[in-house]
């Protein structure tokens, strides 16, 4: 049974699997990349797709935007010893693949690649995704980016076994929460079906995501959930907080460990929407918003320069931080 996916290609005959099996029998270059501070979707999908197109004789080098440093819950997946820096790819690919990235501004450096390479393949989930590249494989339906890069494997006839599983089923897991949340879809358990049935370890691939996170973490939560702000007269109810890479270095945790903030903001019953203020070392603040079901984040954060999914967004702002929040309150009141 072919693994499961809603594909529409957009803006091109060819189709990226089409352009990727090319590449690869002629033994093509090609570049992949994710977006800047790649996720589990991002990170997943970009190294199974690589061992992929190098089992079939591509010549295959993957990268991540500066700032080139990956979480330790991540440093663990397949393939991530073979990652090199930005600066080491070449400037004209025979093709650049964009995976998980909503926009070109979320490849940093590397965007330039979407106009120098031969051609431009990307595959995404985001419905925020304008469009952009030569050839797109994009669908706002889609649980995760790692689902696309599933059916690729199949179309480029490429087995997926347990290296391949354990790198689609961390993205899968993790995008819908070890499926919990909405955009979990019955043929998603389909494909995680098929990924188990390969013999992968799914119990520490969750512990290693989810469960596993250093002592300082502790005190790191206690301080940000305690300056919590439930405003619920705020479209459908709002709480929000904030910390920064410094506070968290403070607690001796790297600056990606706010990401996982969100997760714990959201559970708050009274508010239907949750936000987290991550202030950057540059000045900047990285916005995440989750919604529980009543608010599409996804027009908010678009609103205010971002993108993302009707219930997971994000944005940066350089406003300080109480203009930011309003700025946010203005929006949601607006919804």
């Amino acid at each position: 049974m072919p693994l499961s996916s809603s594909r529409r290609t957009q803006g091109s005959s060819r189709s990226a699997a089409g352009v990727l099996s090319q590449a690869a029998d002629a033994r093509a270059t090609v570049v992949l990349s994710g977006h800047v501070q790649p996720d589990a979707d991002a990170l997943g999908s970009t190294l199974a797709l690589a061992e992929g197109l190098r089992r079939r004789g591509a010549r295959v080098l993957t990268t991540f935007p500066d700032p080139f440093t990956l979480p330790t819950s991540l440093g663990w997946l397949p393939g991530t010893e073979g990652l090199v820096p930005s600066s080491a790819v070449p400037s004209s690919p025979d093709v650049f693949v964009s995976l998980d990235a909503a926009s070109p501004a979320r490849l940093g450096e590397l965007a330039t690649l979407l106009d120098h390479a031969g051609t431009s393949v990307v595959v995404d989930h985001h419905a925020s995704n304008p469009g952009f590249g030569d050839v797109q494989l994009v669908d706002g339906g889609a649980p995760a980016t790692v689902v696309l890069v599933a059916g690729l494997l199949d179309e480029l006839g490429v087995t997926v076994d347990a290296q391949l599983a354990t790198l689609l089923y961390a993205g899968l897991a993790a995008d819908t929460g070890s499926f919990r949340f909405g955009n979990t879809r019955p043929d998603t358990h389909e494909l995680a079906a098929r990924l188990l049935a390969t013999g992968i370890d799914h119990s520490a691939i969750s512990r290693r995501l989810f469960d596993t996170a250093p002592f300082g973490w502790l005190g790191l939560l206690s301080v940000v959930t305690g300056r919590a702000v439930l405003e619920p007269d705020v479209g459908a109810g709002l709480v929000w907080t904030w910390s920064s890479t410094a506070e968290a270095a403070e607690h001796g945790l790297p600056g990606e460990q706010l990401e996982a903030l969100v997760d714990v903001v959201r559970s708050t019953e009274e508010a239907d929407v949750a936000c987290v203020l991550k202030g950057q070392d540059d000045g900047s603040w990285s916005i995440s918003l989750r919604s529980r079901g009543a608010t599409d984040v996804a027009r908010v954060a678009m609103a205010l320069g971002g993108g993302g999914h009707t219930l997971a967004a994000g944005y940066s702002s350089y406003l300080d931080r109480e203009k930011t929040v309003e700025a946010l309150r203005q929006e949601l009141s607006a919804e």
